[in-house]
């Protein structure tokens, strides 16, 4: 499998912005690996799509300066606070003549604007999504169905167990294809690898996944909403995916942590790695059969 970081053109690329769960941490002992919450950049080719808005997406926002596509896609997996509140300090939305489209599916095909709406607005916020510059669109989805954009691309979804739903999404393009899969509860729907999502990372190339806890961990949080290293390596191996990224990292967990982590990970699944702030990931095109 080609998956490298030197991007090349048409490449199937990824791109992580935020990599911790429940909020942001700071300190000297979580440097390596980050500390912004969730938001990761995926391109297929020059096609950009950004998944969650955690405090992650304002770095996002600072690289694309003012070079950002007049419209962006922003795929939300939910609405929990970790997951929305860099939103408004998004600096594509701060500019005019920007329409940034927002996708939920965890609302039984409601869009996201009344929930954002009572977020973002006094006296817990000093202005409305409205207010900002750019032009905000909602777009509501029901979790499972495939969304299909202007320009004729596809990505696949799939509901996910967490406290009020949530959405996983699947990239296919030029024969490579990247998942990602958070927040999850793992535990709470009967035997895992449960048969949808099973189907739903079928194959892929790389799968990014809630690793929140440890296992003594969860012991401790079932019912949570979130998931283990060893429970996506489960699911990865039943459907031969070929990397496992770990995702939505617990924010006490400090740099040594992560690399404990990351050490057992790839000696259960060789290529695994567990995610960090920066970090490029390229899927070369693969090539057609002769």
């Amino acid at each position: 499998m080609a998956m490298d970081n030197k991007p090349a053109e048409g490449d199937l690329s990824v791109r992580f912005w935020g990599v911790r769960g429940s909020h942001p941490v700071s300190g000297l002992d979580v440097c390596a690996f980050g500390g912004h919450t969730a938001c990761v950049e995926v391109r297929c080719g020059e096609r950009l799509f950004v998944i969650d808005a955690g405090t992650g997406i304002t770095r996002l926002g600072q690289a694309l300066g003012a070079d950002a596509p007049a419209q962006i896609d922003l795929l939300l997996s939910h609405l929990h606070l970790d997951h929305v509140i860099g939103l408004p300090f998004f600096r594509p939305a701060l500019m005019k003549g920007t329409t940034l489209r927002l996708y939920c599916g965890n609302l039984g095909g409601e869009t996201a604007e009344v929930a954002l709406d009572r977020l973002f607005a006094p006296p817990l916020f000093p202005v409305k999504l409205a207010q900002l510059p750019a032009t905000i669109e909602h777009v509501g989805f029901h979790a499972g169905e495939t969304l299909t954009f202007d320009d004729g691309v596809e990505v696949r979804t799939c509901p996910l167990q967490h406290p009020s739903g949530a959405t996983a999404y699947r990239f296919d393009h030029r024969g490579r294809s990247v998942c990602y899969v958070s927040d999850i509860e793992h535990d709470e729907l009967g035997p895992w690898p449960h048969e949808e999502l099973l189907a739903f990372v079928r194959d892929a190339d790389l799968v990014i996944y809630d690793a929140m806890y440890t296992e003594a961990e969860y012991c401790r949080c079932r019912g949570w909403g979130h998931s283990t290293c060893d429970a996506g390596v489960a699911l990865c191996r039943a459907a031969g995916v070929g990397r496992l990224a770990a995702f939505h990292l617990h924010p006490w967990h400090t740099d040594a942590d992560l690399a404990d982590m990351e050490r057992r990970l790839d000696m259960m699944m060789p290529g695994s790695f567990v995610a960090r702030e920066g970090q490029e990931i390229h899927l070369t095109a693969a090539r057609a059969a002769a």
